[in-house]
Formats: structure tokens, sequence, C-alpha cells
């Protein structure tokens, strides 16, 4: 067996840990799978037969390597992109290590710095105009009414809403729990307004299958089976929320994502703690949840500036 070979499969066996004794979520593995994938086939093609032997001069080539990349699409890597590359191999770096496997320190790969994005969130006011869009008159609209209204009640991630099954969700406490990102259980509650939706929807279905939130396109699971082909995907959300966005006449492109920002910002803005919003977010680091402090403070200038007399 050839060094690149080895390193293969000491990726195989790193991949094994992250899922085993790390407890990551499958996504998060497929996706280290293919950031070190792809620093395996880059090795081969550099003749860099052994790990070891990988330098620092090595990690600026590789990096200039993911900053000219370019896909079959003619797509090229964003900066946070080219940014999860280099954190999958600081990771599998510093499992070598533990494993007695001399190879360059983890400490002396910088992470790229990342691109200067704006924290996309609607007030209010548009909050309350893209939840009107849905016509509850008919089954999809019902269940788009649905998905909008838990996503600000909660903000769940798009991948938590659309792994909901209709029996973990206690309408008449108005709360249920999640498994969020890296594993980490959390509790989140339901506003009325979203519980009153759910229910409507729910009573509108005439299937006993498990997904919340279901598809109404293409053909239909059998009325006996779970229904897990029925369950919506996560670009089918995206989608939806896009789709009524543009409806609403939105001053800004918002994402399921971006709900999400709207519910903790919303959340700041009327005086909840950051350490409770860190918690019903599922953030591991408060470090996470401070990105909406900025926010919040310019929301609050523009109420002082507005309401003040002084």
């Amino acid at each position: 067996m050839d060094e690149t070979a080895t390193t293969s499969y000491q990726a195989t066996e790193f991949l094994e840990h992250l899922d085993i004794e790390r407890n990551l979520s499958k996504l998060t593995i497929r996706n280290y799978d293919h950031y070190l994938r792809r620093f395996v086939q880059w090795l081969g093609a550099n003749g860099i037969q052994d790990i070891r032997n990988f330098t620092l001069d090595h990690l600026k080539k590789y990096r200039v390597f993911l900053s000219r990349f370019v896909n079959t699409e003619k797509q090229t890597l964003s900066r946070t992109t080219q940014s999860y590359h280099i954190i999958a191999l600081r990771s599998f770096f510093k499992w070598l290590i533990k494993r007695d496997i001399e190879v360059l320190a983890p400490e002396k790969i910088d992470l790229p710095k990342g691109e200067s994005q704006s924290l996309k969130f609607l007030n209010t006011e548009q909050i309350e105009r893209l939840l009107s869009q849905p016509l509850p008159s008919s089954t999809t609209g019902l269940r788009d009414k649905a998905i909008l209204e838990v996503l600000f009640s909660t903000g769940l991630r798009v991948s938590e809403l659309v792994s909901l099954n209709r029996e973990q969700i206690d309408l008449d406490r108005r709360e249920f729990g999640v498994i969020g990102k890296g594993r980490k259980p959390r509790v989140v509650f339901l506003s009325a307004s979203a519980v009153k939706w759910v229910e409507r929807y729910l009573t509108e279905r005439d299937d006993n299958w498990k997904p919340l939130y279901i598809r109404y396109s293409r053909g239909k699971a059998d009325i006996t089976s779970d229904g897990a082909e029925m369950r919506l995907t996560v670009r089918s959300v995206q989608r939806i929320v896009d789709k009524y966005c543009r409806k609403a006449h939105l001053p800004v492109k918002i994402s399921p994502h971006g709900i999400r920002h709207s519910f903790a910002t919303d959340l700041l803005i009327n005086g909840a703690g950051l350490r409770d919003v860190q918690e019903m977010l599922g953030h591991k680091n408060i470090s996470t949840t401070q990105i909406y402090t900025h926010v919040t403070r310019q929301e609050l200038k523009k109420a002082y500036d507005k309401f003040h007399s002084g």
C-alpha cells in the first residue's frame, strides 16, 4: 500500500472516529469526507506520498489550489467553503497527532479570513407581511403557512424543521425537543399562532405518515407506509420561503436561515438575555450568538433616534 493510499485509509478511520466517538451528524461527516477526499487527491497529484512530509509550503500551495479551483460547471469555491476545507484538514491533523503520527502542527494551520457578510433579517412588519402570504384555502397553502409560522416561532434550522415527525410535537404544551447541530438536544417553544396553524394543517391531512411536513408534488406513497419518501426536503423549504418572500415584495432576499436570524433578533430587541437566546438557538458557544448583538444595537439606536425627545 503506497502512502497516498495510507492517507486515504487514515482519513476513513478519522471519519469513523467522527461518527462513533464524536457522534457528529451524518451531514457533517459527509462534508468532511468531501473535503478530505479533495485533499487526498491533491496530495497524489502533487507527488506527496507521505502525509508526514506535508509542510507549510505545501499548505500554501494547497490554499492557492482551493482559491483557484473551478469545477465542471465553472463554479469557484467561496471563501467560506475554502475555510471548511481547512477546518477539516486541521481537525484531521489533530486526530493524526493523537495517534502519534508526526504531521504538521495543527496550530500552524490558520483559517482564511471569511467573507464580510451582512446579517439578513426581517423586522416585525416584514415578518407579518411574509407570514400573511400563504393562502390557507388550499392544502399546500395551509402547509406553507404552518411552515413559516413554526420557523419564526422556534428559530429552527431548516434541516431540523424538515426532520420533524408528527408525534414529537406537543401542541398542548406548545413545545417539543429537537436534536440540533453536533447532536445537541434542546427544547423549542411554539407560539399560539404556530400551534393554531399546525393543528389546522394536520386536521386537513388524511394520512398517518410520520413526517410533519409532506410534499404534494409527484406521486403519493402507500397510505400504509410511514411516508418517509413524502417528507419535504431542505431545498423544497428553501424554495417555499423564497416564493413567499417574492410575493411579499420584501426589500431583502431572505432564506429559512434568515427567518432564524429574525427570530433571534426579535428576541434580543424585546429584552431576552443572550444566554437564553443561545439556548433557544442551540448554539454551542455564546460567541456564535453574539453576532446578533451589533444588529440589535443598531435597531435600538434607530428606536432611540425615533422616540427620544432629547
